[in-house]
């Protein structure tokens, strides 16, 4: 179905930058960038970048039976598989609305079966294309190897608003804490969005710039024909390897500082600090009660607790949960069955999803879903979909969102503020 060949890079970063820019000319492409050179500590990294391109095939649907088409639709093709799951397929987990403003319009779910494929891992690349264009793989390197990436920075600056201002924030985030005080929940994950309207972007530019500003490892660079993803997402969702799953929950957020003993005091805060640490267990706990749901018996185990991990922005706490997958359940079950990550919920999760509905004023869509894709065996990797800016183009509509965890020791204050930590880069690249 595929043929494949292998290529030596000489220069991986550069050659990163080539892929992107020839990538532009295809209606659908996938753009994934470990940032493995930043980010020593991926072991479960499958490669440094992965691009793919031009649907042979695809789905697109809304939340309604989506699980159920997708599963149709992995088992039937049988082939690598990618696109995006949006919150909004909570919908079809649960018996849940969203009924909040959407200025994206981005279907619910989008998956596409690449013509080409490259997987770059060191400076081994491998080329996959479909029979059908598998006479292009020549040309189209030559070209890659020729494509010039523009560093020119535009000044299309746009000007963004909040849609929840501070005043109505700590507002609501109070009354999340009596929801949590009632004993209704224990943590709820409350996001608010920033956007801007006749907007217009380069996205593959603004992209790069996120991106090297950010080195996340698990960035992803999205488009589906107007729609476009600019993502510089730390948080992996979940990775099925063989009959192992790993999932790996971020909470627990602080600043970085220049000067390098304040960066340290601010991670040893972080690795101290009650409430934070409060949030990542229950967050923990709450993955180990998903995955034990698909997994065989005592198979779920908890592989790294709290650890402390930097990045170019923030410092961040994450969890690393394992599991072994039960042979009656299929892929998408493993999904389905875990979906949405807690991290983005809160707990218990269908009592926080409802909550933050009625306090939340915008449809969350991409933001707090995931992307990534499926192998021609079945395995997957999917990111959680934060620090990340969203852009329909036909519509000039560009928007990000963030969130913090409000749980009962959270002071409002310090939740508006962490928001506004998070929205540094996105507001940097944007403004």
């Amino acid at each position: 179905m595929r043929v494949s060949i292998s290529k030596s890079i000489s220069k991986p970063l550069a050659f990163k930058e080539q892929l992107l820019s020839w990538s532009q000319q295809f209606r659908e492409v996938v753009f994934l960038d470990s940032n493995s050179e930043y980010n020593h500590n991926q072991k479960f990294s499958s490669y440094d970048c992965v691009l793919a391109v031009d649907a042979f095939t695809s789905i697109k649907t809304d939340y309604h039976n989506a699980f159920d088409d997708l599963k149709q639709y992995q088992q039937t093709t049988k082939d690598w598989l990618f696109g995006y799951l949006t919150y909004d397929l909570k919908n079809d987990v649960e018996v849940l609305q969203s009924n909040n403003f959407d200025g994206l319009n981005f279907p619910d779910l989008f998956f596409f079966q690449p013509k080409k494929l490259f997987l770059l891992k060191g400076n081994e690349l491998e080329i996959q294309y479909l029979n059908m264009c598998d006479d292009e793989m020549e040309e189209d390197f030559e070209e890659i190897v020729k494509s010039l990436t523009s560093k020119a920075e535009s000044h299309d600056g746009v000007t963004i608003e909040q849609r929840i201002s501070k005043e109505n924030y700590l507002a609501k985030v109070s009354k999340i804490l009596a929801h949590i005080h009632q004993g209704d929940i224990y943590e709820a994950n409350f996001c608010m969005e920033f956007f801007a309207e006749n907007a217009t972007i380069n996205p593959a530019e603004k992209f790069l710039k996120l991106n090297e500003i950010s080195r996340s490892p698990f960035a992803v660079f999205f488009k589906n024909n107007n729609h476009f993803l600019l993502s510089a997402s730390p948080e992996r969702y979940l990775k099925k390897e063989g009959e192992q799953l790993i999932s790996q929950p971020i909470k627990g957020t602080s600043k970085r500082f220049l000067d390098p003993n304040e960066d340290e005091n601010s991670k040893i805060q972080l690795t101290l600090d009650p409430k934070e640490r409060a949030e990542n267990i229950m967050i923990t706990d709450l993955v180990r009660n998903d995955l034990s749901r698909t997994a065989q018996n005592g198979s779920v185990a908890v592989q790294e607790l709290c650890g402390i991990y930097s990045f170019l922005q923030v410092h961040q706490m994450i969890s690393t949960i394992t599991s072994k997958i039960d042979s009656q359940y299929s892929v998408i079950d493993a999904i389905k069955m875990s979906f949405p990550m807690g991290s983005m919920t809160g707990a218990p999760k269908f009592s926080v999803m409802k909550i933050i509905e009625t306090l939340e004023e915008t449809k969350r869509g991409l933001y707090s879903g995931a992307v990534g894709y499926f192998t021609p065996n079945g395995d997957f990797d999917f990111n959680v979909v934060i620090r990340s800016i969203l852009y329909n183009q036909e519509h000039q509509y560009v928007s990000f969102s963030v969130g913090s965890a409000i749980t009962s020791q959270s002071v409002p204050e310090k939740e508006y503020e962490e928001c506004l930590l998070k929205a540094k880069a996105m507001l940097e690249v944007l403004s």
